[in-house]
């Protein structure tokens, strides 16, 4: 079996159900953030988000650095975003000033400022919780889901074996290479190399790293060879497959599976009706207009 991502069984909520209907659970939730903006409906999203991260048995250590990097990157936009207001010009166009600061300086005849207002911050707001519910669901797959399952729960949604089996390759060729790489970095450190003394410009360093690049990148082709080759020896391709797996639907799988098209479906509804659009506090207006 090749790398997996730090999968082990837990008895949490997410592990409790068929794979294939916690698939189609987690589209119909990604389908149905997409259609609001507005922060109220919004934090229905992010509640459930957060209470399938804490009832899914992972433990803090497990997924801290997946959860900061993207904690950071999202904060970080949305950051970029309230200072810049781009991105919300779609969904406003009026700003309602809440305080404006200027520079003391100017640059070429520009002078930089900062515009603080309700529609801004609110909309920064709303896309934080939009854009982190979906994170949150999304970095649980791979730690919830049984990697010996992926082949057969694609296949199980109803894609051909040979897209099913592609799917379950690529979910575990970044974990592969990555263990391939810690490897060669620790056997070239063993033989004296050392990666936090290079130097030089950009075409140095790469030139440098030739070492660490040039074996991974090797070993990768060389175990992509071995898998087609296993793979033509059993003659795949040629007809349809077995899985020695098979999986079978539970009551709970079919809960699971109706409160997920009831969310799309509401979602679909509410916002034929014109609800979820983007929403500003009032009292948030009202202290841009004192």
């Amino acid at each position: 079996m090749l790398v997996t991502w730090r999968y082990r069984e837990r008895k949490s909520l997410i592990q409790s159900f068929d794979p294939r209907a916690w698939i189609i659970f987690f589209g119909c939730f990604l389908a149905s953030t997409l259609f609001f903006w507005d922060l109220r409906y919004l934090s229905f999203f992010l509640l459930l988000a957060l209470i399938t991260l804490f009832t899914s048995g992972i433990r803090w250590k497990e997924i801290r650095k997946a959860l900061i990097f993207i904690g950071c990157f999202i904060l970080f936009f949305s950051f970029l975003t309230f200072l810049t207001g781009r991105g919300g010009m779609e969904l406003y166009s009026v700003d309602h000033v809440i305080a404006e600061y200027k520079a003391s300086f100017s640059i070429l005849g520009w002078t930089p400022r900062l515009l603080i207002s309700a529609e801004r911050t609110i909309f920064a707001i709303s896309m934080l919780a939009r854009v982190f519910s979906i994170a949150v669901m999304t970095i649980l797959i791979p730690y919830s889901l049984n990697p010996a399952l992926y082949g057969v729960t694609f296949r199980g949604l109803g894609l051909p074996d040979k897209i099913a089996y592609a799917m379950d390759l690529t979910m575990r060729f970044i974990p592969t290479f990555g263990r391939d790489f810690t490897l060669t970095m620790d056997a070239q450190r063993a033989r004296g190399y050392e990666l936090e003394k290079i130097s030089g410009g950009i075409t140095a360093q790469v030139r440098k790293l030739a070492p660490l690049v040039v074996p991974v990148t090797i070993h990768a082709i060389a175990g992509s060879e071995d898998i087609i080759d296993a793979m033509d020896l059993r003659a795949f391709g040629i007809g349809p497959r077995t899985w020695l797996i098979q999986l079978h639907y539970k009551p709970r799988d079919y809960a699971i599976i109706a409160f997920g098209i009831l969310i799309l479906v509401i979602s679909i509804a509410f916002s034929l009706w014109g609800w979820g659009k983007f929403w500003v506090p009032t009292g948030l207006l009202a202290l841009a207009g004192s």
